[in-house]
C-alpha cells in the first residue's frame, strides 16, 4: 500500500504538472504572442501610413506615426521575444519580420522621406512591394502562431486525457489493492484468528483434550502457542483438582465414618466413664477420702468436657454437609426462636436485647440458628460483671448484600486476637473463667463463609465486643417464606 501510494502520487503529480505545462505555454506564451503580433501588425500599418501621407503632402504632421509606428514595433518586438523565450522556431520568424522591417526603412522608407524632404516633390517611386514582404512575414508569423496555439489546445486536452485516465486508474488501482489487502487480511489474519477463537471456545465449553494447531502470521502464532500453553497449565490444574476432589471426597467419607464412631463408638465408653465413676463415688463416698472424691471429680469433668467436645466438633462438620437447605429465612422469626432457647439466661442476667425489623435471606434455617444462637450465646456469657449485658443488632442493606453487626457492653475482645477467635478450640479465657469448648465463633464464621458472606471483628467497637457480618440478599426470584424447624447451636 505504502509503494502504490508513492507510486500514485509521483504518477498524478507527473500528470499534474505537463498538464500544467501545456496549459501554462498556452495561456502566458502563445496566446499573448499572438496579441503581440497584431499589435506589431498594426505598428508597421502605422509606419506606412506615415510615410505614404507625408510623400504625398509634404506635411510633417503626417509623418508622426512612422516614428511612432517604429517605436511600437521595437516594443512588440521585445514583448514577443520575452513570450517566445523557449520557441527558437518562432524567434527566428520574429528575427527574419524585423530584418525586413529594417531593410524596408533603411532602402525604402528613409531614402524617399529625405528625398521629399529635399526637394519638395512627390517621387516617383514607391516602397509599398517590400513593405507587402514585411506584412506577408507578420502574417506567416501569426498563422504560425494560430497553429501553435491549436495544436496547443490539443495538446492540453490530451494532457488532460492523460491525467484524467491515470487519476481513474489509480483510484482503481488503489480500490483493487484495498479488495485484495481486504482478502489477504481476511486469509493469513482473521481465518486463523477465528479457528483460533473456534479452539479457545471448544476448549471453553469442556473439551480440554482439544489441541490448538497455530497457522497464519508469527504474531498469530506465538498466540496460538501461548493459548495452547495456557491449555496444557490449565489441564494439568484440571487434573490436579481432579484428584484434589477425589482425595477431599475420600477425606469426606472417612470424615463421615469419624463423625458416626465419635458419635457412637467414641461417646458410649465416656458415658461409662462418667457413669462408674459417679457410682464409685456414691458407693464408697464413707471409704474414699478428700482427695480420692476430687479425682474422681476430675474424672467425670474430664469425660463431660469430652463429650461436649465431640458434639461441637460434629456440629462443625456437618455444616454444608448435614445442612443443605438453601431457601428463603426469615431473620425474624430466628431471632425469636433464638430469644426463646436463651430466655433463662437472659432472665437470669438481666440482658436487653435491642434489635431492628431483620430480612429474608436466603440460606438453612438451622445453620443461620446455630450462628445467631452462638452470637447471642457469647454476648451474655461475656457480659461485664458490673452491668447487665445489653445487645444491639443493626441490620444495613448495601445492594445485594446485608451487613449485620452485634454488639454488646460486655468484657470485649482485644483487637490483636481479631483472628485467633474465629480459629477452632481457641479459647481467650481459661475454663475456670468461663465454660464452653472455644468453637463458638469458629461456627459462626464457617456458617457465614457457608451463605457467601464474611464475618469479622469490629475494631472500631471500643464499648464490648462488636462482630460484623454479612449475608447475601434475597432475589426478587425467592419468595420469602416462613422458617422452618430450627435445631440448638452447639
Amino acid at each position: 500500500m505504502a509503494v502504490l501510494i508513492v507510486g500514485g502520487t509521483a504518477l498524478g503529480a507527473r500528470a499534474l504538472a505537463h498538464t500544467t505545462a501545456v496549459s501554462n505555454r498556452l495561456s502566458d506564451h502563445i496566446s499573448p504572442a499572438r496579441t503581440t503580433v497584431v499589435q506589431l501588425d498594426v505598428a508597421l500599418l502605422d509606419q506606412a501610413t506615415g510615410v505614404r501621407g507625408y510623400l504625398l503632402s509634404g506635411q510633417d504632421a503626417l509623418l508622426e506615426p512612422y516614428p511612432r509606428g517604429v517605436a511600437a514595433e521595437r516594443a512588440a518586438a521585445g514583448r514577443l521575444r520575452e513570450l517566445l523565450a523557449g520557441e527558437p522556431a518562432l524567434l527566428a520568424e520574429l528575427t527574419e519580420v524585423e530584418t525586413l522591417a529594417a531593410r524596408w526603412r533603411a532602402d525604402g522608407a528613409d531614402p524617399l522621406v529625405e528625398n521629399r524632404r529635399r526637394t519638395g516633390t512627390t517621387p516617383e517611386a514607391s516602397a509599398d512591394t517590400a513593405f507587402e514582404t514585411v506584412r506577408r512575414q507578420v502574417a506567416a508569423l501569426d498563422e504560425r502562431l494560430i497553429a501553435e496555439r491549436e495544436a496547443g489546445r490539443a495538446a492540453l486536452d490530451r494532457s488532460r486525457r492523460v491525467r484524467n485516465t491515470v487519476f481513474v486508474g489509480l483510484a482503481v488501482l488503489l480500490l483493487a489493492a484495498i479488495a485484495s489487502i481486504a482478502v489477504l487480511l481476511r486469509v493469513v489474519v482473521l481465518r486463523p484468528l477465528g479457528q483460533l477463537g473456534d479452539a479457545v471456545r471448544r476448549v471453553a465449553a469442556g473439551d480440554f483434550e482439544h489441541r490448538f494447531s497455530p497457522r497464519g502470521p508469527a504474531d498469530l502464532v506465538d498466540l496460538g502457542r501461548d493459548v495452547e500453553a495456557m491449555r496444557g497449565r490449565l489441564v494439568d490444574a484440571l487434573v490436579e483438582s481432579r484428584q484434589a476432589h477425589e482425595e477431599l471426597r475420600r477425606s469426606n467419607a472417612d470424615l463421615e465414618q469419624f463423625a458416626y464412631v465419635a458419635s457412637h463408638d467414641l461417646q458410649e465408653p465416656l458415658r461409662k466413664v462418667a457413669s462408674f465413676c459417679q457410682m464409685l463415688q456414691r458407693r464408697y463416698a464413707d471409704a474414699l477420702d478428700e482427695r480420692a472424691q476430687q479425682y474422681i471429680g476430675f474424672a467425670v469433668d474430664g469425660a463431660t468436657r469430652m463429650q461436649r467436645l465431640i458434639n461441637d466438633l460434629l456440629a462443625f462438620s456437618r455444616i454444608g454437609r448435614v445442612y443443605d437447605g438453601n431457601r428463603p429465612v426469615d431473620l425474624n422469626d430466628v431471632l425469636d426462636q433464638v430469644e426463646q432457647i436463651l430466655a433463662a439466661r437472659v432472665d437470669e442476667t438481666g440482658a436487653r436485647i435491642v434489635r431492628p425489623p431483620l430480612p429474608t435471606v436466603p440460606g438453612d434455617a438451622t445453620l443461620l440458628t446455630m450462628l445467631w444462637q452462638n452470637l447471642l450465646s457469647n454476648a451474655l456469657k461475656f457480659h461485664h460483671p458490673d452491668r447487665p449485658p445489653q445487645v444491639e443488632i443493626t441490620a444495613t442493606d448495601t445492594g445485594g448484600i446485608w451487613t449485620f453487626t452485634v454488639r454488646d457492653n460486655g468484657i470485649g475482645i482485644d483487637p490483636q486476637f481479631a483472628d485467633k477467635i474465629f480459629v477452632i478450640f481457641q479459647r481467650l479465657h481459661s475454663r475456670e473463667e468461663y465454660s464452653g469448648t472455644g468453637i463458638g465463633l469458629a461456627i459462626c464464621k464457617r456458617v457465614v463463609e457457608y451463605h457467601g458472606g464474611t464475618i469479622e471483628l469490629d475494631r472500631t467497637y471500643t464499648g464490648g465486643a462488636g462482630l460484623t457480618f454479612t449475608l447475601p440478599a434475597l432475589t426478587p426470584a425467592e419468595p420469602p417464606a416462613s422458617l422452618a424447624e430450627s435445631a440448638p447451636a452447639a
